[in-house]
């Protein structure tokens, strides 16, 4: 599934980010960039030990990265060039619309990090909805929001994905997408694919 967003190629796609052959993919990280679980744990495995050195030596020169923004590495032995590790809030069932701001900062800090380094292809996962807590639904809508409205402004990127590991999440990225689908059957066709 994809739409046009400007001279961005918005695409959502179900699989394994850490396959992606994008210029950077982006890890969802804590603040002090420890790759333990889930897709750090899996990123950092596949991209060898040079990630969490490159990320070691990042938080002992800047400090721990802050909820909402971003540093980045090199992609070690992954296909991508790069990693950029976007923190993402732990999920406040009493404060949602602070745990949105934060999520939808980091995404922003996420895709200005690659404008930073000239890169043209980007790839993100669900950021905060493995054991943040983030509720599923409501960070794909925060996430699709927060990508749309980055790429109608300035930017050099090309292609941004959200690579989403298992249908339930490629659904709920699906369902948050369809509002900013084309209207016109022309352009649904061009952008949308329909295999998915």
């Amino acid at each position: 599934m994809k739409i046009q967003v400007n001279r961005t190629v918005l695409e959502l796609v179900e699989g394994d980010i850490t396959e992606m052959e994008t210029d950077a993919i982006v890890n969802a990280a804590n603040e002090y960039l420890i790759h333990g679980g889930g897709v750090a744990g899996a990123i950092a495995c596949r991209g060898g030990p040079t990630i969490q050195q490159e990320s070691d030596e990042w938080v002992r020169r800047h400090g721990p990265v802050p909820t909402g923004s971003a540093a980045i590495t090199s992609g070690g032995r992954l296909k991508a060039r790069y990693v950029i590790h976007a923190v993402g809030p732990v999920y406040d069932r009493g404060a949602p619309e602070q745990s949105a701001q934060l999520l939808a900062s980091a995404v922003r800090a996420a895709l200005r990090m690659a404008d930073e380094h000239h890169l043209k292809s980007v790839a993100l996962p669900a950021i905060s909805t493995g054991i943040f807590g983030y509720p599923l639904e409501d960070a794909a809508q925060v996430m699709i929001k927060a990508a749309t409205e980055y790429l109608s402004g300035e930017t050099g990127l090309e292609r941004v994905v959200f690579c989403l590991y298992g249908r339930p999440a490629y659904e709920a990225f699906a369902a948050a997408l369809e509002p900013w689908m084309p209207v016109t059957g022309a352009s649904w066709r061009s952008f949308r694919d329909t295999s998915q």
